[in-house]
């Protein structure tokens, strides 16, 4: 009897315990203002695979944004289609699939605001990218697969403009050991944690001047 009493009060207190961290708890849904918990890694790999519930997730955080209608044809069909309004992307902020959105959302409160502040000493004014959407095959190939850009389901980020005028730039930043330089390895790997592929100047020369981002696949994760 004691035994059981033992149990059940574990079982409880675990339960409380959860209640009071949702970002461990696998049956409580995802909140992108939520710190990272066990589970927060399979969240956003389910999201990847349910637009609805990606949807929700952008509504529960109260992220500010536009459902787009599709446009496009196969292969280069965009079916899902979001553009976030308070994203702090330039040149402008540009449809992506959902993941993606929830995605940039999270890393940029999550990892680059904080890594600026404490790396850099400043704020963060903006992301520059260099496009989401375009409808052609892996390194512009004439054959071969599509590219994830083909359905907006990926983006490329160049650089990082902070509130004191500073530009970091994967291109002129990338090597080296000074501050710029770490910050930009901290915001690549905390990009890592909810992106499926993040390629940097350390996967190939392709990516010299620019991280790319997207979200193929449901547990597939490639960080580099």
């Amino acid at each position: 009897m004691l035994a059981l009493l033992f149990v059940a009060g574990l079982f409880l207190s675990a339960r409380a315990w959860l209640s009071a961290h949702p970002q461990h708890d696998p049956r409580a849904p995802l909140d992108l203002r939520q710190p990272d918990g066990w589970t927060t890694a399979a969240k956003f790999a389910r999201i990847k695979e349910d637009v609805a519930e990606c949807r929700a997730v952008l509504e529960r955080s109260d992220v500010a944004h536009a459902v787009l209608p599709p446009a496009g044809e196969p292969p280069c069909l965009q079916a899902d289609r979001v553009q976030l309004a308070q994203a702090s992307l330039a040149p402008t902020s540009p449809p992506v699939t959902c993941p993606v959105a929830a995605a940039m959302t999270r890393w940029r409160t999550a990892t680059v605001e904080p890594a600026a502040e404490a790396l850099l000493g400043s704020a963060l004014a903006r992301i520059e990218h260099v496009g989401a959407f375009s409808c052609r095959r892996l390194y512009g190939r004439e054959d071969g697969a599509f590219s994830e850009h083909a359905t907006g389901n990926a983006i490329d980020i160049a650089a990082f403009v902070l509130s004191d005028g500073r530009r970091i730039s994967v291109l002129q930043d990338w090597y080296g050991d000074d501050e710029e330089a770490r910050f930009l390895r901290a915001v690549r790997d905390g990009a890592c944690r909810v992106f499926a592929t993040v390629l940097s100047p350390d996967y190939n020369a392709a990516h010299a001047d620019h991280f790319h981002f997207d979200q193929s696949g449901r547990w597939r994760r490639v960080c580099r």
